[in-house]
C-alpha cells in the first residue's frame, strides 16, 4: 500500500513539471502580447528586473491593459529627447516597420554614415592604420574645433565714431583739417567807418603729434584767406606755424625747445594810429625758446630763454604812396628763473622773476626817440595738474620797461597771465587764457600801452556727431599818456559731422570797441556758414 501512494506522488509531480509550462506559455502571452513580439523579434534580451514583472501583473490585474504612465503633479526636469541615432538603433516592432527599415537601408541614395562605437564612446572607430599620436590629435581637433574666449569676439565700439584718424607721416600722426565757407560781416575791416561784405573764407589746419617711446613733439600750422565776394573790398591772407619738443633727459632733468612764426595784416585796432592809410602792414612774428628743468623731491627750478621778433611791412596810403614802418621792428629776449614747491601732486606754488631787454632796429625812431628798453617783472603763482579734471597754472605780479629815452614814462603795471583746462564732466572742456602784453608805439610823447586780455572758451560734445562751442572775450588796453579801449566779442557755432570726413558748420560773431580817444569806437557782426572736411 506504502509504495503504491508513493508512486502515484511521483506520477503526480511528474504530470504537472510537464503540464504547468503548457498553461504558464499561453497566459503569459495573452497577458503581454507586446513582450511576446518583442521577444521573437529581438530574440532573448536577458533578466527581467523584477520591477518591470510586478508593475506588469499589477497593471493587467485589474483591467487586463497596460497602465498608463505616472505623471506627476508637479512637472520635474524634462527628460532628454530621443535622438535620431537611438531610434535608428532600435529594431522595428512589427513586420511591415521591419520591411520599411531593410528597404531604407538598400536605398543607394542613402548617404553613408561611418559605423559607431557602441561600445566606449559612440564616435567614429580609430583606424588601424592610424597608430601616431599626432595623427590622433589631428583628427580630433577636426572633430572638435577649438573655439575662443567668450570675451574674444567682443569688439569694443570706437569711442568717437566721428574722430579724425589722420595720416602717417613716418613717427608723426597728421591730422589736416579745410574749412570753406561765406562770411557776412556789418564792418569788413574793424575799422570805425567800416562797411559790410560777404567774404568766402579758406582755413587750412594741421596738426601733428609724434609717438616716440620717448621725448615728443608736436606742430600746428594753419593758414586762412579772404576774399571779398561784394560789398567793401578785403584780400587778406593770414598763417603761421608753431613746433615744441620736449627731451626727456638723465637725472629727472627736462628740456623744453618751441619756435613759431606767423604773418598777419595789423588789425585796425592797433594801439598805432597810421593816418591816410588804405591798407595797413603785414606784421611778422618769430617765437623762439629753449628752457632746462630739474627736480629736486618736491623742489622744482627751471630756466627759460626767450626770443620773439616783430618786423612790420609798408603800409599802403589812399593816395597810392607807402609808408615805411622799419623803425617799429623790434627783437625781446628775455630770460625767466622759477622756483616751485609740490605741496602735493596737484598743487605746485612758484615764484617767477624775469629779466629781458628790448633791442629796436634803428636807435632813434622818426621823431627822435630811443625806445629799446630793459623790462623787469616778478610774479607768483601755482601750477595745478589733477589728472584729467583741471591743468595748467596762474600768476599775478608786476612788470615794467623802463625805456632808454629819459623823456618817456616807464611802462609798468600789474602782470596777469592763466592757462587752465577744465573738464567738468565728459564731453565738456572749458579753457581759460589771459595774457599781459607790453605794446610799442611810435606816437611822439608816447611810450606805449599795456594790454590785458581774457578769453573763456567752452566745448561741448552734444552728440557724437554734434559739437557746439561758445566763447567769450574781453580785453583793456591803458595808455601811458593816459585813455583807455575796453574790447568785448562773444562768438557761438556749431559743427554736425554727416561723416568721419565731412561736416556742416555755422558760428556769428559779435564785437564791440569803446575807447576814450576819439575815431576808435566801432563794432562789428558777422555770420560764417560753410563745410568741413578732416581725415
Amino acid at each position: 500500500m506504502g509504495s503504491r501512494i508513493r508512486g502515484w506522488y511521483r506520477s503526480t509531480a511528474l504530470g504537472l513539471c510537464l503540464i504547468t509550462p503548457c498553461l504558464i506559455a499561453p497566459c503569459l502571452t495573452a497577458l503581454t502580447p507586446a513582450a511576446a513580439q518583442a521577444q521573437q523579434a529581438e530574440g532573448l534580451r536577458g533578466l527581467v528586473s523584477e520591477t518591470d514583472i510586478t508593475s506588469s501583473i499589477q497593471s493587467t490585474a485589474e483591467t487586463g491593459l497596460p497602465s498608463p504612465r505616472y505623471e506627476p503633479a508637479t512637472p520635474g526636469p524634462a527628460e532628454p529627447a530621443e535622438t535620431e541615432n537611438e531610434r535608428s538603433t532600435r529594431a522595428p516592432s512589427t513586420a511591415v516597420a521591419r520591411e520599411r527599415a531593410r528597404t531604407a537601408q538598400n536605398d543607394p541614395t542613402r548617404p553613408v554614415q561611418p559605423p559607431l562605437d557602441t561600445v566606449v564612446t559612440q564616435g567614429i572607430p580609430e583606424n588601424e592604420e592610424e597608430n601616431s599620436g599626432f595623427e590622433r590629435i589631428e583628427r580630433a581637433e577636426a572633430l572638435n574645433p577649438r573655439t575662443g574666449a567668450i570675451e574674444g569676439d567682443f569688439q569694443a565700439t570706437d569711442e568717437n565714431p566721428y574722430a579724425p584718424l589722420g595720416l602717417r607721416f613716418g613717427t608723426f600722426t597728421v591730422i589736416p583739417t579745410l574749412e570753406q565757407g561765406l562770411t557776412w560781416t556789418s564792418n569788413a575791416d574793424s575799422s570805425t567807418n567800416g562797411s559790410e561784405a560777404i567774404v568766402s573764407q579758406s582755413t587750412l589746419r594741421l596738426n601733428a603729434v609724434s609717438d616716440w617711446a620717448r621725448h615728443a613733439a608736436t606742430v600746428d600750422a594753419y593758414g586762412i584767406y579772404r576774399k571779398s565776394v561784394s560789398g567793401d573790398e578785403v584780400s587778406d591772407i593770414e598763417g603761421g606755424i608753431d613746433g615744441t619738443l620736449r627731451f626727456d633727459l638723465a637725472r629727472d632733468y627736462t628740456a623744453l625747445a618751441s619756435l613759431g612764426y606767423s604773418i598777419s595784416p595789423e588789425s585796425a585796432s592797433s594801439p598805432v594810429i597810421i593816418t591816410g592809410v588804405e591798407d595797413r602792414p603785414l606784421r611778422h612774428t618769430i617765437d623762439g625758446s629753449l628752457g632746462l628743468s630739474k627736480d629736486f623731491g618736491k623742489l622744482r627750478l627751471s630756466a627759460t630763454g626767450s626770443v620773439s621778433r616783430q618786423q612790420y611791412g609798408d603800409a599802403t596810403l589812399i593816395d597810392g604812396s607807402t609808408l615805411s614802418q622799419d623803425e617799429r621792428n623790434a627783437t625781446l629776449a628775455t630770460l625767466r628763473l622759477r622756483t616751485g614747491y609740490a605741496i602735493s601732486p596737484a598743487l605746485t606754488p612758484f615764484i617767477e622773476g624775469e629779466f629781458g631787454r628790448r633791442f629796436y632796429d634803428e636807435t632813434q625812431d622818426s621823431a627822435g626817440y630811443e625806445r629799446s628798453a630793459t623790462r623787469l617783472a616778478a610774479r607768483a603763482g601755482i601750477m595745478v595738474d589733477i589728472e584729467e579734471k583741471l591743468s595748467g597754472e596762474a600768476s599775478i605780479g608786476w612788470i615794467a620797461e623802463d625805456l632808454d629815452d629819459e623823456r618817456l614814462d616807464t611802462v609798468s603795471g600789474l602782470a596777469l597771465a592763466a592757462a587752465l583746462n577744465w573738464s567738468p564732466q565728459r564731453g565738456t572742456n572749458v579753457r581759460f587764457d589771459g595774457s599781459t602784453t607790453i605794446e610799442g608805439t611810435t606816437d611822439a610823447g608816447d611810450s606805449g600801452s599795456i594790454l590785458y586780455a581774457g578769453t573763456l572758451r567752452l566745448e561741448r560734445q552734444i552728440r557724437a556727431n554734434l559739437t557746439a562751442e561758445a566763447a567769450a572775450g574781453l580785453s583793456w588796453r591803458d595808455y601811458m599818456s593816459g585813455g583807455h579801449d575796453l574790447t568785448m566779442n562773444g562768438e557761438a557755432g556749431m559743427t554736425w559731422w554727416l561723416n568721419r570726413t565731412l561736416g556742416l558748420t555755422g558760428r556769428a560773431r559779435y564785437e564791440k570797441r569803446t575807447s576814450s580817444l576819439p575815431g576808435r569806437d566801432y563794432d562789428a557782426t558777422s555770420v560764417f556758414m560753410g563745410i568741413r572736411m578732416q581725415r
